[in-house]
């Protein structure tokens, strides 16, 4: 078998027929399968539970350094949870606040801080400017994306590159003062699996943008989530920005979503020291603290950066199958077709594809027809536009292997059939 770009009329006309027929049969079997979101698969929640459930059944186990956990106070967290995610992200636990289940609440609070009252540096709040836009590294993760547009920012896609966004691209784009901020995931980025490199870290770090309260928003969100080899070190983005003049540009995020539970996880925000104050300050007005009980159960179980990582590699041993059971199909049934390429990443929780130009969302319903769910297509890029019609976000993470494998076969077929189809017509 070839590549379908060399083949003719006929032999394409062949291989339709053949994807076709096998697609008739998927159907057939009435599948249910979900590939939609990043979410941890059952083994990996049953591995946490158990021991994330036990660790408080004495009075004692609710004090933390003094500080009664069941009580109110410590708007900024418990310091032991403070020092955990301070240790994990390699900052200082003065620059940490400790949040409740969803880092994505912190983020959208900070742009909706900066909107209705400003940041520290700003000339005035937000809404009071005449326009604000926003960088948007694409592909990307489509809840950043609907976060900004969902206060009316004008987005602006950032090509991303292997080594992280396009940064020529980016220096343009912040000599403009209503550029407010930019997206990142520079951890096994998501969709695509990137990790930034040191030099694309630097020039991030030594930006100067004409607003001078420009948001670096950097959601380390997979910054412990290796699934193959050894973890890997990575920079501290809030030194790095302060070794340039750049100490409140920064804001951090990360979370135990994929490391215990997502839905009874902590989160964390990280800045400067300045920062940390100035949004305590609006956040006692709205809240008298996050549930420190839950952050106390965390500290417990987790104890200390190499702990998790200990525990981390349980999850690679569950993840790490899954992600090949993916790739392995790509390049035995797509990669000798010519018709799509993706990416074979270390860790993160996706594969990101890039389709036959013009083919993705047909692919996808497709699949939707043969019964397997998928995040839509364009959901990688500012409102939901994917200009190219080709990138196809994959999440392995959440269905056992064995419905993964049906799943993906249901993928490579709509590939194959979407793929023939738009050559078909090209040649007619």
């Amino acid at each position: 078998m070839g590549a379908y770009a060399d083949m003719s009329r006929e032999e394409l006309q062949r291989e339709y027929d053949a994807a076709a027929a096998k697609f008739e049969e998927l159907k057939s079997r009435g599948l249910k399968l979900n590939m939609a979101r990043g979410k941890p698969g059952k083994a990996q929640l049953d591995m946490v539970s158990e021991g994330l459930f036990s660790v408080m059944n004495r009075p004692e186990d609710y004090i933390s350094d003094g500080v009664d956990c069941r009580n109110y106070g410590e708007l900024a967290g418990l310091p032991a949870a403070r020092r955990l995610f301070a240790e994990i992200l390699g900052c200082r636990a003065e620059q940490v606040i400790v949040g409740g289940n969803a880092s994505l609440q912190l983020m959208y609070d900070a742009i909706s801080k900066a909107v209705t009252h400003g940041l520290l540096h700003s000339p005035r709040p937000w809404c009071k400017e005449e326009k604000v836009k926003w960088l948007c590294p694409a592909p990307g993760y489509d809840r950043h994306f609907k976060v900004t547009e969902s206060f009316g920012f004008e987005l602006i896609t950032i090509p991303m590159t292997p080594d992280g966004p396009d940064m020529d691209a980016v220096e343009a784009a912040i000599a403009d003062p209503a550029v407010k901020g930019m997206w990142n995931v520079p951890k096994y980025s998501n969709p695509q699996g990137y990790v930034y490199s040191d030099e694309t870290i630097r020039r991030i770090a030594s930006m100067k943008p004409a607003a001078p309260d420009f948001m670096l928003m950097w959601d380390n969100a997979y910054c412990i989530h290796e699934f193959r080899g050894e973890f890997a070190e990575f920079p501290d983005i809030l030194s790095e920005c302060e070794k340039y003049g750049n100490g409140d540009m920064a804001y951090e995020f990360a979370s135990t979503s994929k490391v215990t539970l997502p839905g009874a996880g902590i989160s964390c925000m990280a800045a400067s020291e300045a920062n940390i104050a100035y949004f305590l300050k609006l956040m006692g007005i709205q809240i008298i603290s996050y549930d420190k009980v839950n952050q106390q159960r965390h500290v417990l179980y987790l104890k200390d950066k190499a702990h998790t990582l200990e525990l981390m590699k349980k999850h690679a041993e569950i993840m790490a199958p899954k992600f090949r059971t993916v790739v392995d199909a790509l390049e035995r049934e797509i990669a000798p077709l010519g018709i799509a390429g993706w990416n074979d990443p270390r860790g993160g929780y996706f594969v990101s594809l890039d389709a036959m130009p013009g083919t993705a969302k047909r692919t996808l319903a497709l699949c939707k027809e043969a019964g397997v769910t998928m995040t839509g297509a364009g959901a990688t890029f500012p409102y939901g536009v994917d200009p190219d019609d080709s990138n196809i976000r994959i999440a392995p993470s959440l269905p056992p292997v064995e419905e993964l494998q049906q799943a993906i076969e249901v993928l490579c077929t709509c590939l194959k059939l979407s793929a023939a189809e738009k050559l078909l017509a090209e040649k007619q």
